[in-house]
């Protein structure tokens, strides 16, 4: 088994201690749990198969949006003009 140094603050040793301690682990197993999980966070992060699966992302997404149409690019426009006078005096 491999063994490594690991330098943290006196604050962070203690923190990290105490949440092991919380959650019944030794301050190693709660480290090697929480690398774990950062691990498979990353991992999870595939990028996409097929064009299907890309496909199927985007149609998620459309579905977030909602049945509302998009404005038109004047209305986007105009959204900006206001944007920038705000707060002007006008003069």
């Amino acid at each position: 088994m491999a063994r490594f140094q690991l330098i943290i603050s006196d604050e962070e040793r203690e923190r990290f201690s105490y949440q092991a301690g919380v959650e019944g682990m030794t301050l190693s197993a709660w480290l090697r749990a929480a690398a774990h999980e950062r691990l498979k966070a990353q991992q999870s992060l595939e990028p996409f198969s097929s064009q299907a699966d890309l496909d199927d992302f985007f149609s998620a997404c459309d579905g977030l949006e909602g049945d509302k149409p998009e404005p038109d690019w004047e209305q986007h426009l105009d959204a900006i003009s206001r944007s920038r006078s705000a707060g002007e005096s006008g003069t």
